[in-house]
């Protein structure tokens, strides 16, 4: 993987300025910057110009998507350097912990480390915690990696619907390692699985406690089980479920052709099997570029990207139909009064966004 070398004196100003910045929508009100000064700055690694173009692709305004898709054009050609890496686990089991441990021993080796840390939005209010930084102490003040957390809004499987746009911003301003850390819940695992390299699966330690809540599926994504917090009295009850799935692996369908998924055990607070955990990654990495695996999934995920696009372009597309529109509301009403059968609603729905 390429690394990225910055100057010294812009990296110590761009980490007092906006070393994870922030996700507020309100920092779109900053002074605009034109499409070339976006990917200048994105490419000279100028992170306040990074967190300025970041927030332009997640924002959802019209005028806001058309300049984010100049910019994200000429960035293109600049990004799918980095290793990508996604991590996953239940609520709790130290994924923001085990991601400063490892992101900080990286970027201690010369390592460009970017974190993509997905919150929750509130289907109620909107409204996510994006609290990333704080978990995440040290990296959020190293000069050589950048956070940035992202609220799902609502978006299926709890992942921010720009995360693959974001990835290729920070790939293209010279990280290498990128890390997208999931809420946990749901189908995120899947969609992030649909955007990296190497899937990760945390785990907890203790009797049974490995399997429980982990449903077969979500452990036939991961190229590694990991069981976190495997210190103090908690030592050997994660030798006890690291043995628990070397018996059940065998019995899984592996996530990567030419890979055999393992398990292994590591504690984030006193950062052993830290290093291990990185060198399974490399390992993996050299298996499958040798093997073309590597890249033949990055293909594949390039047109899974295309036709998710294609269903998110569609849907709002239907919406803001004008016949659909006027029809939306007494049709919606007469399906709820149960005066219309929903099928036939659909087609009355689609009849009017055809024109018929």
């Amino acid at each position: 993987m390429a690394k990225t070398t910055r100057d010294p004196s812009r990296q110590a100003a761009d980490s007092k300025q906006d070393t994870t910045a922030s996700a507020d929508p309100a920092s779109i009100h900053r002074p605009l910057l034109d499409v070339d000064a976006h990917v200048t700055g994105v490419l000279s690694g100028d992170r306040s110009v990074l967190a300025q173009t970041i927030t332009l692709v997640e924002s959802n305004a019209s005028a806001h998507q058309k300049k984010a898709q100049a910019v994200l054009k000429q960035l293109l050609p600049h990004a799918g350097n980095a290793l990508r890496v996604g991590i996953t686990g239940v609520p709790g089991v130290g994924k923001s912990t085990f991601v400063d441990a490892l992101g900080t021993m990286l970027t201690g080796q010369g390592h460009q480390v970017a974190v993509l840390a997905i919150d929750p939005s509130s289907s109620i209010t909107g409204g996510s915690i994006l609290g990333d930084k704080t978990r995440m102490e040290r990296l959020a003040c190293d000069p050589n990696a950048f956070i940035r957390p992202s609220p799902t809004g609502g978006a299926l499987g709890g992942v921010a619907k720009k995360s693959r746009e974001t990835l290729i911003v920070c790939e293209a301003a010279g990280f290498d390692v990128v890390f997208v850390e999931t809420v946990g819940v749901g189908q995120s695992e899947i969609t992030v699985r649909s955007m990296v390299d190497f899937f990760l699966l945390l785990m907890l330690p203790g009797a049974g406690d490995a399997l429980q809540g982990i449903k077969r599926g979500v452990m036939e994504l991961a190229d590694a089980l990991v069981v976190n917090k495997a210190d103090g009295d908690n030592a050997h009850r994660a030798g006890v479920a690291k043995a628990e799935l070397d018996r059940a692996l065998p019995y899984l369908q592996p996530a990567t052709r030419g890979w055999k998924t393992g398990a292994h055990t590591c504690s984030s607070l006193e950062e052993t099997g830290i290093a291990e955990i990185w060198a399974v990654i490399r390992a993996f990495e050299e298996k499958t570029k040798k093997s073309q695996i590597f890249f033949e999934r990055r293909k594949a995920q390039s047109l899974e990207w295309l036709h998710s696009m294609i269903d998110v372009h569609l849907r709002a597309d239907f919406y803001e139909n004008d016949a659909v529109r006027k029809r939306f509301s007494q049709i919606e009403h007469s399906v709820v009064a149960g005066d219309l059968p929903v099928t036939v609603a659909i087609e009355r729905l689609f009849a009017a966004y055809r024109g018929r």
